[in-house]
């Protein structure tokens, strides 16, 4: 009888020939530590280059390690709703195809997930050139003008989280800049914890200041416009009388006042 894995790793590639072996020899070695069954799941994002001969090599030779193709180049959230909706495993991780990101944090950050649903990795000692910094600095500040929400990181793609937690999210360009925060809005409890951040060993990055920074923010006013078009907790009766509530989603506390107010007067 085959077992399910326990644990899905997924990593988006783009162009990232140089980083398939390591990156998947980093994950297993750091895995198998904890001994859960588990399996990587390598999305290439339309690269131009070798990358998705590399990750069909590394299929034949080991079995843990599955690889999934974008014809075309849809983006990086694109790239990670593939490996979601492929992958089998309760826990799903995630991480960076660069390897600026460190899988020897995924002990640490999985013993983190006992008491909460999703552990983001936090870059304290960013090994990053001074604009993406900027960027970075600047994005969060416009996050927590913008939806109220301050976490540290939200730009790091090292995470675990419960599979339950994908549940009802919405789904779209820019979604991984927002992953911790649509989590977090609808009632998920999230930590972040310090993790390594490596200079990037190999290819070069596919993001700058016009599609990161830029970008980020013109999905930033999108979410803001989708946190506030909730529709939270509803008191519902049925013809039998009975009354409970249904959790659609979170509301912002101000609405969720007017709608209990709004109950009483009935």
């Amino acid at each position: 009888m085959i077992r399910e894995p326990e644990i899905s790793v997924i990593a988006p590639l783009r162009n990232e020939s140089g980083n398939v072996k390591p990156l998947a020899d980093a994950i297993c070695a750091a895995l198998e530590k904890i001994g859960a069954l588990f399996e990587v799941i390598l999305v290439d994002d339309g690269s131009s280059d070798d990358t998705w001969a590399k990750v069909k090599e590394l299929c034949a030779t080991n079995s843990r390690v599955k690889g999934i193709r974008h014809v075309c180049n849809a983006g990086q959230s694109a790239a990670l709703n593939t490996g979601f909706r492929a992958s089998r495993g309760s826990i799903i991780a995630t991480l960076d195809g660069d390897l600026q990101n460190d899988p020897s944090d995924f002990p640490r950050m999985l013993d983190g997930l006992k008491d909460c649903d999703m552990v983001c990795g936090w870059r304290t000692r960013r090994a990053d050139n001074f604009r993406r910094r900027v960027s970075s600095r600047i994005a969060r500040a416009a996050r927590k003008f913008a939806l109220g929400i301050d976490l540290a990181d939200t730009g790091c793609n090292l995470r675990v989280f419960k599979r339950e937690v994908l549940e009802g999210l919405p789904v779209f360009n820019g979604m991984h800049r927002f992953l911790p925060i649509l989590v977090q809005n609808a009632g998920g409890v999230v930590r972040e914890i310090p993790v390594q951040h490596r200079p990037r060993a190999s290819g070069i990055s596919n993001y700058g200041i016009g599609n990161r920074l830029f970008r980020g923010i013109r999905d930033l006013i999108m979410v803001r416009w989708y946190l506030k078009r909730q529709i939270g907790k509803l008191e519902v009766e049925s013809f039998e009388g009975r009354v409970s509530d249904v959790k659609n989603s979170s509301l912002p506390e101000e609405a969720e006042r007017t709608q209990r107010a709004e109950a009483a007067r009935r």
